[in-house]
């Protein structure tokens, strides 16, 4: 066993800053920032399975709004620390104090026992750490965000050894918010996708539900799990290798689909931001098809490269890196985006050489696979040549002459202040042009329901009257080309009825900005805007807007006398006042903000409830939908 004892933990800094600003450690104080506690400690769980000391993680969530996390690796150090306090005190106290700091801890590692913790520690109102190490049980209590209760000290005796923390996230900071089962069972089972060799569970006793992860086959699990609905092309591709101490396996698949899917993770940690690694991986794959391509004539000497995204199209790919620390480097303490360089050319390499060899190899699916980017060459460059006819406004399709009959422009130069609305029907879009604040928003009504994208080119968007205009009032670009910087409109906001076609609307929508414009929803400038459901008239009082049914039953409750409730079926029963006052205005307005927070179920889902098979839908509607709830409005 490598050294791992108290002299391996290092103080760098105090914790004080953390209660004052935890967006700076934590990312945010929403729901995604209270589950990032969750992931600081379950990736030093992960860590030690990585080193091969553990191969069982348990997560329990309790009644009380606490959550449980225990493994079976060596253990928390629980000997006296140099600074003359425990070492688990130093551990969950001290800001950067870990075992990252000295060579023998850990070889890899994304959580590093200390840094996150601690971290943990002071963003809650109590925490429990339950050590079995050295044939004994030891236990540390902490409250009101990292405070000594109850010093280390022994309470029983066992074999076993192993870490268990339990916290209650302090509820002052986290506003409104509760642990997800879903939310940690997703990202359990991308960790059981990552290290074969471990097993997961995950228990919610509110709920009595429980999931249990363990997959033998690795990376290729994950890459079939996500491309389960699709068709493939041909088996997972699997290589990997090591140089300059990085290790690197791949896995990925080609699918009849439009879209590529690259999902990828450092020391287990998923880079939701990618980063040097993806870079590489994205100019190996490129140059290794590129050269095939010449080398067996089917790029002659005049014709142009594939350009990436045409190698990309239909791919489905997993990316798992492992780095030691003294090349670590991440963007942020929330760990989106890995900034190593030495990655990028490792992993262009490792790729470049091991696809170069599968496609000598297996003519027949590397003939397969370039004759589909070839198709995406035909349709990228002639819908470059479309976008750049229609700028300079010489035929038909001009962008101006698009866009003249139905969008109304804010003035405004300010970009980011300036906001797009998409308005289901001409006469809400009639209402919204005629009161809005025309400085800061533009109107482009809808006239039925968008081209479902999801099996859609880029040339069918061309070609899609409805989409050409939402592409050109936007103005980035679409597709590879898209680019959020270039955006007319810091807000890009879905307006529709409150019923089933006004959803379905929003569905479609979405699954347009997610396969064209994706950076828009994560760089969250795409919104859903909630016009109210309900207005109330109690006596000669102004007119009250509620949002929702429970909402509405509360207000009742405090209601003495007459009133009158009205229930809007869609926006063209508000006049242009109501539609601005309830919907647009900022002041009284409510967004709901399109987040992507797991791209791998993200993906599952569009292209479930979205694609063409038909069962696969049905069989998900069935298990998720509840049929039996009625509008009891009277």
């Amino acid at each position: 066993m490598a050294k791992y004892d108290e002299t391996s933990i290092k103080i760098l800094e105090g914790l004080e800053a953390v209660r004052k600003r935890p967006g700076m450690y934590i990312g945010s104080t929403d729901k995604r920032g209270m589950h990032h506690l969750v992931w600081e400690i379950v990736d030093n769980a992960i860590d030690e399975v990585i080193n091969g000391y553990g191969d069982y993680i348990k997560i329990l969530m309790h009644k009380d709004g606490s959550i449980t996390i225990a493994d079976n690796g060596r253990g928390v150090p629980i000997g006296m620390h140099a600074s003359g306090k425990s070492t688990p005190e130093v551990i969950y106290t001290i800001l950067h104090a870990g075992g990252k700091f000295e060579e023998a801890g850990y070889k890899v590692s994304g959580g590093l026992h200390g840094v996150g913790a601690s971290v943990v520690n002071a963003l809650s109102s109590k925490m429990e750490v339950t050590i079995y190490r050295e044939g004994k049980i030891s236990q540390i209590k902490f409250k009101d965000g990292g405070v000594v209760e109850s010093p280390l000290k022994e309470i029983g005796k066992s074999k076993n050894t192993g870490t268990i923390v339990t916290f209650w996230p302090d509820y002052s900071i986290f506003k409104n918010c509760n642990f997800s089962f879903t939310t940690i069972s997703e990202r359990m089972q991308e960790s059981a996708f990552l290290l074969s060799n471990v097993t997961i569970e995950v228990i919610d006793e509110e709920d009595n539900l429980s999931a249990k992860y363990h997959y033998e086959n690795g990376i290729n699990s994950f890459v079939e799990y996500i491309n389960e609905d699709k068709t493939a092309l041909h088996k997972v591709i699997n290589y990997s290798g090591t140089k300059s101490n990085i290790e690197v396996d791949i896995a990925l698949q080609y699918t009849d689909s439009y879209n590529e899917q690259i999902m990828s993770f450092v020391n287990n940690v998923k880079t939701g931001d990618g980063g040097s690694h993806e870079v590489g991986f994205k100019t190996g794959i490129t140059k290794a098809f590129n050269d095939y391509a010449k080398a067996n004539g089917i790029l002659k000497g005049k014709d142009s490269n594939l350009d990436g995204s045409d190698v990309r199209e239909g791919l489905t790919a997993v990316i798992s890196v492992k780095i030691p620390e003294d090349l670590l480097q991440f963007e942020g303490q929330t760990k989106g985006k890995l900034g190593t360089p030495e990655a990028r050319s490792v992993v262009e390499s490792i790729t470049y050489d091991n696809l170069r060899f599968f496609l000598e190899e297996n003519k027949e699916t590397a003939l397969t696979i370039l004759e589909k980017a070839q198709k995406s060459k035909v349709a990228r460059e002639a819908a470059r040549k479309a976008r750049e006819a229609a700028r300079k406004g010489n035929t038909k399709g001009s962008k101006e002459r698009i866009l003249s009959e139905k969008l109304a422009k804010a003035t405004g130069k300010d970009y980011v202040r300036n906001e797009l609305f998409l308005v289901e029907g001409d006469s809400a879009g009639g209402s919204a042009k005629s009161n809005r604040n025309r400085e800061t928003q533009a109107i482009l009504p809808l006239r039925g329901k968008v081209l479902n994208c999801e099996k859609a080119s880029t040339h069918d968007i061309e070609s899609n009257a409805e989409l050409k205009q939402i592409e050109y009032a936007i103005g980035a670009g679409l597709g590879a080309d898209f680019d959020p910087k270039d955006s007319n409109y810091g807000k890009v906001i879905i307006m529709t009825d409150a019923d089933v076609d006004g959803s379905h609307i929003q569905i479609l929508l979405i699954t347009f900005f997610y396969r064209f414009m994706r950076p828009l929803i994560e760089n969250g400038m795409l919104y859903i805007a909630t016009p109210p459901l309900y207005s109330i008239e109690v006596g000669n009082k102004p007119k009250e807007y509620i949002a929702t049914d429970e909402e509405l039953e509360e207000r009742k409750k405090t209601i003495k006398g007459n009133y009158k409730v009205q229930r809007f079926k869609g926006l063209g029963e508000m006049n242009a006042d109501e539609l601005y006052d309830t919907t647009m205005n900022p002041e009284n307005r409510r967004l709901l903000r399109v987040n992507l927070t797991d791209a791998a179920l993200a993906e599952k889902r569009i292209h479930v409830l979205m694609g063409d098979k038909v069962e696969p839908r049905k069989e998900w509607i069935n298990e998720n939908v509840d049929f039996t709830l009625e509008d009891d409005f009277r």
